[in-house]
């Protein structure tokens, strides 16, 4: 209520109606449902009477709105996204209030007996973010700046609330980082009648922008695919017979399905690749079925749809789409005949593959009659590691078999049983493609790569300067790169990607891992390879500042402070963490370990994500225990874990020994004995294979606004330091106006300016010249900082002033000009 007797009514209401009847119920849990069903009951009936419709909630948001932009001064610009009832701790006094989530601010309000409290906060100055739960409070908000602390707690739905301010606060991230202002997307998913439309047009782009990350990182999808929708589906497996549960995913270009139960089953269905959609006859054991054939006559049968003409509707309107772009034709090797007595996927096997299958009467398993098949050579020419190389083939063309080869497989846990094993080295790049979804962005961008390789070549910049000093590094002991055809295609794939992605240009260990991906890859599939890494799976890794890397580092901290313990306060002591995790995260372990062996990491990193670079790296650690609790500085625990590193080693390996050029292995220490690759996978598995992808990623998030933050306070000293000698200011007013000025540069960003934030911002310059201002906003910064700018003139003093200290004439002054 509004007002004290819209209350009382409402209150006098509640004692005649209600409070007779809950004298009967046992529990406080049937009298809380009771008079929720009551309350919804009666809103229902008065919506009904009064002819409310579910818009009526927008009007109440306009209202939001306005009062927002009131309280705190806000320009028209500043959106609104939401905003929630909380507490605020003022001391030790709570406020009731309103705690109000805009693009770029978090601001609070309270007004209680007429005394008022008011809070601003913008994103970017957040330091930390968490949710935490006291003895007090069981649900308590931490927000911390610099220089203060703030506590909300008393919240309504908790946990939509802190998901929120943890996405702006990672767009504020985003601001620092790229530069990029905030876009609100205006195509949104089409509501089904049947969606509460409560929410402002805002929130849903916002929630739809976080399900739609969700769900890339899920399947590993382009980075702009959008997920449209998702359901709860059974989904037929012709390879165990079964209707297994899951949900179907559908966006503009794929159609996507995992099982409830985790690593059970999931799917990729390219639009591109579908050839027919239809509805199928329902049955009781089959309820509205739908079935979904592929160019490569595969069949997908998905059942207990809910709303099943609605997506066929969904899906077909994206099958329009699709088929009027042009896609290059990519012809399948081996085509998939559906056999009769499947409902899908089956194929007709060839005489040689029927022998290999396991069957029931006592033949000998696949494993036997492949040896047999393999010794029947001549005794000169067997080899057990080429006779293992090719059971290992074997065991991926039974797999293709009967799950499906190409990116429309089934991917299961045998799937990942297998990669665990080794991939072949003739399959390597194809299932890398595959796995790391790269497969799918070449798909639908033919001629590309060659464009960029057009217009990138003869170009010079400095990437291109430090993309030559580095070619004759990346793998010099390897004969592929010895001559110069491999460091003409590397030069090439590494120019390419530096055009493409301007932000990243070149960073160091991108040329090692391109370099092993040119060796499994064709130059296209390589540069598409490395697209994913930097673009998807290793976000930020390769920017200039390597931001990606030390967040990860500061994950693996946490990592190992509770995997292993005992190690940490050593590891902390000894300032190993922060050496090991960005060489060993930085290059997938290619630069320390072994050839052979890191690839075998890198055929993991694939297939399961980020997730299996910390396992193994927690894997390396336990496993020196002993070793490195007795090492008396870092460089003593280097040369452990160094040469524990290099004598990991892959004895099913068919390639000529690669010496591994390894600083530590010229002291005369006897060798170490050797570490089998597979079997430090799996161990790393069974100890640490808990770790969820979506725990780091809530760990990400916590390091990010860590790190971001300590690289600005970096710079800013860097600043401040160049600049203290060549003025009067003290150091802390020098700190104070340079946090004006970015600030001034920021709001502009936000908000709008007359420049273009692209030409005030750029981190290429030195540190001074790094954030310009350009005269409007000089403008409002000379009202408020000079003594003069207060008489009829001072606009022309403050334009007069502008072009002083503009020594260059670009209309625009950077801080040491200011």
């Amino acid at each position: 209520g509004c007002s004290r007797k819209e209350i009382t009514e409402h209150w006098e209401w509640l004692e005649q109606n209600l409070l007779q009847t809950l004298s009967i119920f046992e529990n406080e849990n049937d009298i809380n449902t009771f008079v929720r069903g009551k309350i919804q009951g009666i809103i229902a009936e008065y919506n009904k009477i009064n002819g409310i419709k579910e818009d009526d909630d927008t009007e109440k948001f306009k209202e939001a709105i306005v009062k927002f932009h009131k309280l705190f001064g806000m320009p028209e610009e500043e959106k609104l996204v939401n905003y929630y009832s909380c507490s605020y701790w003022k001391g030790k006094v709570p406020r009731q209030g309103w705690v109000y989530l805009s693009i770029n601010h978090l601001c609070f309000y309270s007004f209680l007996m007429g005394r008022e409290a008011k809070l601003v906060i913008r994103w970017v100055d957040i330091t930390q973010l968490e949710k935490n739960a006291t003895l007090l409070f069981p649900d308590m908000i931490k927000v911390s700046t610099r220089s203060s602390e703030h506590f909300f707690s008393v919240f309504l739905n908790i946990s939509e609330t802190f998901k929120l301010m943890e996405q702006l606060a990672n767009i504020a991230m985003r601001q620092l980082l790229d530069n990029e202002g905030f876009e609100q997307d205006r195509s949104l998913p089409k509501l089904k009648k049947k969606s509460p439309k409560k929410v402002s047009a805002l929130k849903r782009d916002l929630d739809a922008r976080a399900k739609s990350e969700r769900y890339r990182a899920l399947f590993r999808l382009p980075k702009d695919e959008k997920l449209d929708g998702h359901t709860d589906c059974t989904l037929w497996t012709p390879f165990n017979k079964m209707h297994i549960l899951g949900q179907m995913f559908v966006s503009t270009n794929y159609i996507c399905f995992t099982s409830k139960e985790e690593n059970l089953c999931s799917l990729i269905i390219p639009l591109r690749e579908v050839t027919i959609v239809e509805k199928a006859d329902s049955s009781s054991v089959l309820p509205s079925p739908l079935s979904i054939s592929t160019k490569n006559r595969m069949t997908f049968l998905f059942a207990n749809l809910k709303d099943r003409d609605f997506l066929v509707q969904r899906i077909s309107d994206f099958l329009q789409q699709t088929t009027s772009k042009i896609y290059l034709e990519k012809n399948i090797s081996g085509s998939y005949i559906s056999s009769d007595d499947e409902v899908c996927g089956g194929t007709s096997e060839s005489e040689g593959e029927r022998q290999f299958n396991l069957n029931d009467n006592g033949i000998p398993t696949a494993t036997q009659a492949l040896m047999t098949m393999y010794r029947r050579r001549s005794p000169e020419e067997f080899n057990p590691k080429l006779a293992k190389e090719f059971l290992k083939e074997q065991a991926w063309k039974i797999h293709f078999a009967e799950y499906g080869q190409g990116v429309c497989m089934y991917r299961t846990e045998k799937t990942r049983d297998l990669v665990l094993k080794g991939i072949p080295e003739s399959m390597r790049g194809e299932l890398w493609l595959l796995f790391s979804g790269a497969i799918n962005e070449m798909a639908t961008h033919p001629g590309y790569y060659e464009d960029l390789v057009e217009k990138s070549m003869g170009k010079y910049n400095l990437a291109t300067e430090e993309i030559e000093r580095d070619l004759h590094r990346s793998l010099p002991e390897h004969p592929a790169f010895q001559n110069e055809m491999g460091i003409a295609a590397l030069r090439r794939v590494l120019t390419a990607y530096a055009f493409r992605n301007p932000n990243i240009g070149y960073c160091q260990a991108m040329n090692i891992v391109t370099s092993v991906l040119l060796l499994y890859a064709k130059e296209e599939e390589a540069f598409w390879l490395l697209v994913a890494l930097c673009e998807r799976m290793l976000p930020d890794y390769y920017n200039t500042r390597v931001v990606g890397a030390l967040v990860d580092q500061g994950v693996f901290e946490e990592l190992a402070r509770d995997y292993v313990p005992q190690l940490y306060d050593c590891m902390q002591d000894l300032g190993v963490i922060s050496t090991i995790s960005l060489s060993w995260f930085l290059t997938l372990f290619l630069s320390v370990m072994p050839f052979e062996s890191a690839v075998v990491v890198v055929d993991c990193f694939f297939c399961e994500g980020i997730k299996v670079i910390f396992q193994l790296a927690l894997a390396v650690l336990d496993a020196n225990v002993d070793k490195l609790l007795n090492c008396k500085d870092d460089g003593e625990a280097m040369t452990v874990l160094g040469r524990y590193l290099d004598s990991v080693t892959n004895k099913d390996s068919t390639l000529p020994p690669i010496p591994h050029l390894h600083s530590l292995l010229s002291d005369d220490v006897e060798p170490y004995p050797e570490v089998d690759i597979f079997r430090l996978i799996r161990s790393s598995y069974e100890k640490f294979g808990s770790i969820r992808a979506d725990l780091i990623e809530q760990m990400r998030f916590k390091q990010r606004l860590k790190v971001i933050q300590t690289l600005e306070d970096t710079t800013k000293r860097n600043v401040v330091r160049t600049i203290v000698t060549e003025t009067s200011f003290t150091i802390d007013e020098l700190e104070e106006l340079y946090a004006l000025f970015k600030a001034e540069h920021l709001t502009s960003c936000y908000w709008g300016g007359n420049s273009n934030a692209i030409d005030r911002h750029d981190p290429s310059l030195p540190y001074l010249e790094q954030y310009r201002i350009d005269f409007e906003q000089f403008k409002g910064m000379f009202a408020l900082l000079f003594p003069w700018a207060c008489g009829t003139h001072s606009d022309v003093l403050a334009a007069r002033l502008f072009r002083l200290l503009d020594e260059n004439g670009d209309l625009l002054i950077n801080f040491r000009e200011f």
